[in-house]
């Protein structure tokens, strides 16, 4: 659908193709410096059918890496102006416990970071932990450390914000478009189902498609497309786990030897039920997103870890949703210009940890499109540092800059 402001022959500033959070943000901080924006999105919103829909997401200060620790303050400053713009409450802050190994090396990264930034917490022993939350039974001698300060983002509410704050600001949002072809030049014209745009720049946050819209550019990410089950998990006996002083959000590094992280937010979406996740899923074609799934063993390892960490609720998923993951190898952003168009600019890989982020990924994402300097060092998230894409551009390189080795004609 056509929006206000939309025009097939204008030329803008900025086309920013998928209006996921992460692309919503990025059109939403262009439209307030000014920038004439397009938005595009291939499906009639609102969706399902991404990684960004829903009730609910977990926002935490407290992140093993440094890269994005540094973000978190701004994030949570910008999810607070958002609010106030659309005067509607974005966020509940329920705290967090951590838990982990003494050990593991996620879980000190945790604890030093929420030292480094001075975040509110208090540690917990294997012992003193059911004392203060008696549906939390850590069952392999774990501690745990609260983030006090974090809490539930209303992630369907807030996605709904920043796209009626983008157009607040004269942006002109199209859904129902999908993008066919990108072809690059100095003005980058994008083709779509319904029609054919022109920009200046280009920004690329189509999430599990983006290797699809970057492959006739010459570019594949290493993005892994995982499908993801979303469980709730019925009360034994209700209200036990639905208010934050009997149980806030939850994380569990390697609980029960799981490989992956599992996560867990009171209950929400639905009266009764929790939300207990594993961090991972098996890999899927995002074309085929309304398949229905078969049996996973994810949900197998979550029923272990309800049964045994938090007694109190029914071993037994009582609603299984899905959810998309686009995932790199090394689980971070990638947050970059495409390596031979800098006018295209590429936001991907958020890996099931990027919604919390969103607005300072946005704002990222639109400084590179605006050719201004970035407000955080960008290198944890350059496409250099996938080693294969590294050799395969030098390679690209040499076979069109000869070395001197090769021998210069003479003078």
């Amino acid at each position: 659908m056509a929006a206000a402001g939309e025009s097939p022959g204008s030329l803008y500033d900025t086309i920013v193709v998928g209006a996921g959070v992460q692309g919503s943000f990025t059109a939403y901080h262009l439209a307030k410096q000014g920038r004439e924006t397009l938005l595009l999105e291939q499906f009639p919103l609102p969706h399902c059918r991404g990684s960004s829909h829903g009730q609910s997401r977990l926002i935490r200060s407290a992140y093993p890496q440094e890269h994005y620790a540094s973000m978190v303050a701004e994030s949570y400053r910008l999810w607070e102006q958002l609010a106030a713009e659309a005067g509607t409450q974005l966020y509940r802050q329920t705290g967090l416990l951590i838990l982990g190994a003494a050990d593991d090396p996620e879980f000190q990264s945790c604890r030093r970071s929420l030292a480094q930034h001075h975040i509110p917490s208090q540690l917990f022993t294997a012992e003193s932990l059911p004392r203060h939350f008696s549906g939390i039974q850590p069952h392999g001698g774990e501690l745990a450390v609260s983030d006090l300060t974090a809490g539930v983002l209303y992630a369907g509410r807030a996605l709904q914000a920043v796209q009626d704050g983008f157009r607040r600001c004269g942006g002109a949002l199209c859904d129902g478009q999908k993008v066919t072809d990108i072809k690059p030049g100095p003005v980058v014209t994008v083709m779509t189902s319904r029609g054919v745009y022109q920009a200046r720049s280009v920004v690329i946050t189509a999430g599990p498609w983006t290797n699809k819209l970057l492959a006739p550019l010459g570019l594949q990410l290493p993005l892994q497309t995982l499908r993801i089950n979303v469980c709730y998990w019925q009360e034994q006996v209700p209200g036990t786990y639905g208010i934050p002083e009997h149980f806030p959000c939850l994380l569990a590094f390697h609980a029960n030897q799981a490989p992956h992280l599992i996560y867990a937010l009171p209950s929400n979406e639905y009266p009764g039920l929790v939300k207990v996740c594993y961090n991972y899923g098996s890999p899927a074609d995002p074309e085929e997103r309304d398949r229905l799934p078969t049996a996973s063993a994810d949900i197998q390892i979550l029923r272990d870890f309800v049964s045994k960490y938090l007694p109190g609720l029914v071993p037994e998923p009582a609603v299984v949703e899905q959810c998309m993951y686009t995932n790199t190898p090394d689980e971070d952003f990638v947050l970059d210009r495409h390596p031979k168009f800098s006018n295209i600019i590429i936001g991907a890989g958020f890996s099931g940890h990027g919604f919390k982020l969103a607005p300072v990924v946005g704002k990222l994402l639109s400084q590179l499109s605006a050719g201004e300097e970035p407000s955080y060092a960008l290198e944890p998230f350059r496409i250099r540092r996938f080693p294969a894409l590294e050799e395969e551009e030098a390679r690209a390189a040499a076979a069109t800059c000869p070395s001197a080795s090769a021998g210069r004609p003479a003078a």
